[in-house]
């Protein structure tokens, strides 16, 4: 099975990453994106092909593990990444590129371009129609290791052709560059996506597809979704009870000036964790830089950082007696780490006065910066859990400011990293059985090892409406699903949050058994 994926403008790093990722197991892939402006410099690039400062037009310049010189990637150029199982022997890599080569061939005869081929002596795929010399519309760029494929094409459909005129492309000076648009073909992205796919099937096999929706308006949830006036089901009904755990943790948490996201997200579960000593610690303010449409936490101007909060988490840890405790933050995207810091220093005061605690982390996505990401994967938490949310369809509707592709590389890098990896998805906001399975399929293959999947539960009038109410056997068939893709541990009910069970999740994925666990729901 070829995994097609479709998703949309992703940023070279973070592509990269993920490509590293998937990379590391077994499934084929096929990643399609566009990227923002970037030269990219392969193994036997000369940076005397790079004729301007890339800053200088807007481009990034990112050296790369790929063959072949310099090229140019942006919007407008369809890149193609498969991630593929390649029979080795003498002439692999060879043969490889031919038949990557001969698929966009392909594509192009059946977008309406009948000249497309290769030119002797030079690679890619040309425009050869005998009028003008050859142009050049698609590079070919590859990596074969231990029998898997990375990198793979770009093709040209309607690119900024200027952009070209600041390198040498592929190192290649007499020769021109060309694209769909400037031969004449009027076809737009997702044509193209659609007609490289159907070869791809031909060629490497029956294909499951999922897309990221080019917009939030592409992913409208269903127009009659629920009203929040709907009643629950019996299933999502939780009786308030705040009994002496319940309060003596509240008096922890305000002696100390502490905020819980399971106040602040409206957690079903607070009754219930609360009572068995437990709350999950959310870190860096009360208020995210990000507008989620499920979630209920203040979207506010953040205030400044509490230089004491570190201190206060790792005090509240020995207070309570927490054998594992999780900390999650707002998305801090005012500052340069993104609040990676904050974390590595809450993870190192808990270490200092609790050293048998086992800490687990829920952190945002620090836009994708490696530097901040490799501060929280250097303080070595014990769980690195990132969610993914949703599914690819309904991320541009349900997390506007975040990715499909970069909260995949976020897990992949912490996987790399050593790690043990947790992510989650919340169910009701209008997506099918088969999305929330390929999106599994995407976790477990960049090597996430612990799963959880909850109810929506739309907070105000304001939020994302529930498209229905999943059933509690809907998620008994995702749960068995999921541990047949070989996750360590996978928690699905209609209640479970992030941080449900946190300390059960860990044990399965090989943490040190612990009798308490500071749990709750994520932000």
């Amino acid at each position: 099975m070829l995994h097609a994926r479709w998703l949309g403008r992703v940023r070279y790093r973070d592509a990269h990453a993920l490509q590293h990722a998937l990379f590391e197991h077994a499934d084929d892939y096929l990643l399609l994106l566009e990227h923002p402006h970037v030269y990219t410099l392969g193994v036997r690039a000369s940076l005397d092909h790079v004729l301007v400062p890339p800053a200088s037009v807007g481009a990034e310049l990112v050296e790369t593990d790929r063959g072949g010189d310099v090229t140019y990637h942006g919007p407008g150029q369809l890149v193609g990444y498969p991630i593929l199982g390649v029979p080795m022997g003498p002439d692999a890599t060879p043969r490889y590129v031919h038949g990557v080569e001969q698929l966009v061939i392909d594509v192009l005869t059946d977008l309406g371009l009948p000249h497309a081929g290769r030119a002797e002596g030079y690679p890619g795929v040309w425009v050869l129609d005998g009028a003008r010399p050859p142009r050049k519309i698609c590079a070919i760029g590859v990596r074969l290791t231990r029998g898997r494929s990375m990198h793979g094409f770009a093709l040209n459909v309607d690119p900024d052709l200027s952009m070209f005129r600041h390198i040498v492309p592929c190192g290649i000076h007499d020769r021109e560059v060309t694209s769909l648009a400037a031969e004449g073909v009027d076809v737009t992205m997702r044509e193209v996506v659609d007609a490289v796919i159907a070869r791809a099937a031909q060629r490497w096999g029956p294909v499951e597809r999922h897309d990221v929706s080019a917009t939030a308006g592409d992913a409208r949830v269903n127009p009659s979704a629920l009203s929040i006036e709907t009643r629950k089901p019996p299933w999502l009904r939780v009786k308030a009870n705040m009994g002496p755990e319940f309060r003596s943790v509240r008096r922890t948490m305000r002696g100390l000036d502490l905020v819980t996201v399971c106040e602040e997200a409206g957690c079903p579960n607070i009754f219930e964790c609360w009572n068995d000593g437990t709350a999950t610690f959310m870190i860096n303010g009360d208020r995210c830089t990000r507008a989620c449409g499920f979630c209920l936490v203040d979207t506010r101007r953040p205030g400044p950082l509490d230089p004491l909060e570190p201190e206060h988490v790792a005090e509240a840890v020995a207070r309570m007696g927490l054998a594992h405790a999780v900390v999650t933050a707002v998305a801090r995207d005012d500052l340069p780490d993104g609040g990676a810091e904050g974390f590595a220093q809450v993870i190192r005061a808990v270490r200092r006065r609790t050293p048998g605690t086992t800490i687990e982390v829920l952190v945002p996505d620090c836009k994708g910066e490696p530097a901040a990401l490799d501060v929280i994967f250097a303080a070595r938490p014990d769980v690195l859990n990132h969610n993914l949310e949703t599914v690819a369809r309904l991320q541009r509707a349900v997390r506007p400011s975040a990715s499909y592709a970069r909260s995949l590389a976020v897990l992949g890098r912490a996987a790399a990293a050593g790690l043990v990896t947790k992510s989650g998805l919340i169910l009701g906001m209008g997506e099918r059985p088969d999305e929330v399975r390929g999106a599994l399929v995407d976790l477990r293959n960049v090597g996430v090892d612990i799963v959880t999947l909850g109810q929506y539960l739309r907070p105000t009038a304001h939020h994302l409406p529930v498209d229905r109410w999943w059933r509690p056997e809907e998620f008994d068939e995702l749960r068995r699903f999921g541990e047949s893709l070989g996750f360590a541990h996978v928690q699905a009910s209609p209640l479970t949050r992030s941080s449900y069970h946190a300390r059960q999740a860990a044990d399965a994925a090989g943490r040190q058994p612990s009798p308490v666990v500071l749990s709750g729901v994520d932000a």
